[in-house]
C-alpha cells in the first residue's frame, strides 16, 4: 500500500477533540504526496471528469448528424468560473479529432480582435485535415485563402517588418476572404475550410474560449459565418464556452443568433456526482474516503469541480493515512482557502479598483455571502449613491469579467463563493 506504517506523532497543534479524533487512528506519515490524484488548476483536466456525460453526449450526436450530412447547429457552453468549461472544451476537441475531424482552439480576449487567433486555430484545423487529404494543390489553395484572411490583421499601411506572419508557406491569394470586412472574409474562409473536409468526409471544429470577451463586429461576423453555413449544411460547427451572459451578447449582435446555437449550462456537480469525482482517484490509488469525510467535502466545496479538486487534494496531503476521514477534511479546509485566496479570489480581487471593491463588497453584504444576483439598484442604495454615478465601476467590472449581468437591473459574481470571500476578508481586518 501507499501509506507508510503508523507511528505516534505529534497532533500538530489542533484543538484538544480534534487532535483527540486524530490521535485515535494512530497517525502515520500520512498520504503519498506524489501519488495524490487531484489537479486544480486553470482549464486542468480533472482526474474523473464527472457529472458532464449530457454535454459529451450532446456532442456526439453533433458529430455523427454532421457525417451524415445533416444539418446541426453549433453548441455555447456558459456557466460561472470554475465549473470546468475550458476543461469541457478540451474533451471536445479531443472527440473530433478522434472522429478524423480538424480542430483548432481559440482564447478570446478582451480589446482583442479575433483575426489572428482564428488563424492560428484554423491553421491547425487545416493541417490535420491535410493529413488525410490526397490533393496537395487543393489544401495549398485553401492555406492561401487562409494566409490571405491572416494578412488583414495588420493595420492599413503598417510596415512589412510590423506584419504578423502566420508560418503558412504558400503565396496568399487574392480577392477572397481578404476584403478586411471580417463578416465577408470569416464567411468565405469558413466555406472553403469547410469544403475541404468534405472532401475526406469529415469536418471541422472551432473552438472558442472566454467567449463573451468577442468584440462586436467579430461576434457578429462569426454568428453570420455560422449562419451562413447552417444553412448549406457544411461540415464546420463552432463551440463556444463563457459566462452566464453569452447569449445575451451573441443575440445583442444577431437577433437570430438564439436560433443558431444550442445553449448548454454548465454547473456545479450533482451529490452523487461530486462524490464520483472524489472517490474515483482516490480508489485508482488504492485509498478510500468515509462517508462522512464526503460530506464535508460536499458542502465546503458547494460541488464546483475547481473546488473538488482544491479541497480533495488539500484532504490527501492533510490525512496521516487511508481512509481520509471527516477530521482531514476540516484540518485540511483552511490550506485549501488559504490556496483559493491568494490564487483564485485573490488575482481577480487584486484587479479591482478601490471603488470597484466597494461595489463588490456591497454585492457580498447584500447577498450575505451566497451565490445570488443583486440588484444594482440596491447595490446603490447600500452605497448611499445614486445607480448613475456606480455605472463606471459596475461597466468595469463587467469588462473585467468579474460580474455579469444575467438581466436587466440584476448583477451578479462570476466566480462562485467570491461572496463569502469578500465577507470572510472584511471580518479578517
Amino acid at each position: 500500500m501507499f501509506w507508510s506504517h503508523r507511528r505516534d506523532t505529534p497532533n500538530r497543534g489542533l484543538s484538544p477533540n480534534l487532535g483527540s479524533a486524530l490521535e485515535s487512528r494512530i497517525p502515520s506519515d500520512g498520504m503519498d504526496p506524489v501519488r495524490n490524484p487531484f489537479a486544480p488548476g486553470a482549464g486542468q483536466r480533472p482526474p474523473e471528469l464527472a457529472g458532464r456525460s449530457s454535454e459529451l453526449d450532446a456532442f456526439e450526436v453533433v458529430l455523427e448528424r454532421v457525417a451524415r450530412g445533416r444539418p446541426e447547429r453549433s453548441l455555447v457552453l456558459t456557466g460561472l468560473r470554475g465549473v470546468g468549461k475550458t476543461v469541457l472544451l478540451g474533451e471536445l476537441r479531443s472527440m473530433a479529432m478522434r472522429r478524423g475531424w480538424g480542430a483548432g482552439k481559440v482564447e478570446a480576449r478582451p480589446d482583442a480582435g479575433l483575426r489572428r487567433p482564428l488563424s492560428a486555430a484554423i491553421h491547425r484545423a487545416v493541417r490535420d485535415l491535410a493529413l488525410k487529404h490526397r490533393a496537395p494543390d487543393r489544401v495549398d489553395a485553401v492555406l492561401a485563402v487562409l494566409k490571405a484572411f491572416a494578412l488583414r490583421s495588420a493595420p492599413d499601411g503598417a510596415k512589412l517588418r510590423d506584419r504578423w506572419q502566420p508560418g503558412i508557406d504558400v503565396p496568399a491569394t487574392s480577392g477572397r476572404a481578404d476584403s478586411g470586412d471580417i463578416e465577408i472574409d470569416l464567411v468565405e474562409l469558413f466555406t472553403d475550410v469547410a469544403e475541404l473536409a468534405a472532401d475526406v468526409g469529415t469536418g471541422v471544429a472551432l473552438l472558442i474560449d472566454e467567449m463573451q470577451d468577442v468584440v462586436p463586429d467579430d461576434v457578429s461576423a462569426l454568428c453570420a459565418a455560422c449562419h451562413e453555413l447552417s444553412q448549406s449544411g457544411a461540415p464546420l460547427v463552432v463551440v463556444g464556452a463563457g459566462l452566464p451572459h453569452v447569449p445575451t451578447v451573441l443575440s445583442a449582435s444577431k437577433s437570430y443568433s438564439e436560433r443558431l446555437f444550442r445553449y448548454l449550462r454548465i454547473d456545479k456537480l450533482e451529490r452523487g456526482e461530486a462524490d464520483r469525482a472524489v472517490t474515483v482517484p482516490i480508489e485508482r490509488e488504492d485509498g478510500e474516503i468515509t462517508p462522512d469525510a464526503l460530506d464535508v467535502l460536499f458542502e465546503t466545496s458547494g460541488g464546483y469541480p475547481y473546488f473538488v479538486q482544491a479541497y480533495g487534494k488539500a484532504s490527501w496531503d492533510a490525512a496521516p493515512a487511508s481512509p481520509i476521514e471527516r477530521d482531514d477534511v476540516q484540518v485540511a479546509a483552511p490550506e485549501a482557502e488559504a490556496e483559493l485566496a491568494v490564487g483564485f479570489f485573490g488575482s481577480r480581487y487584486e484587479r479591482a479598483t478601490p471603488a470597484e471593491r466597494e461595489y463588490l463588497q456591497s454585492m457580498a453584504e447584500l447577498a450575505g455571502g451566497r451565490d445570488e444576483p443583486v440588484g444594482t439598484a440596491a447595490v446603490a442604495e447600500t452605497l448611499g449613491r445614486k445607480a448613475s454615478s456606480l455605472s463606471p465601476a459596475r461597466d468595469s467590472l463587467l469588462k473585467k469579467g468579474l460580474v455579469y449581468s444575467g438581466e436587466r437591473g440584476q448583477i451578479a459574481f462570476t466566480v462562485p463563493h467570491f461572496g463569502r470571500f469578500l465577507l470572510r476578508q472584511e471580518a479578517e481586518v
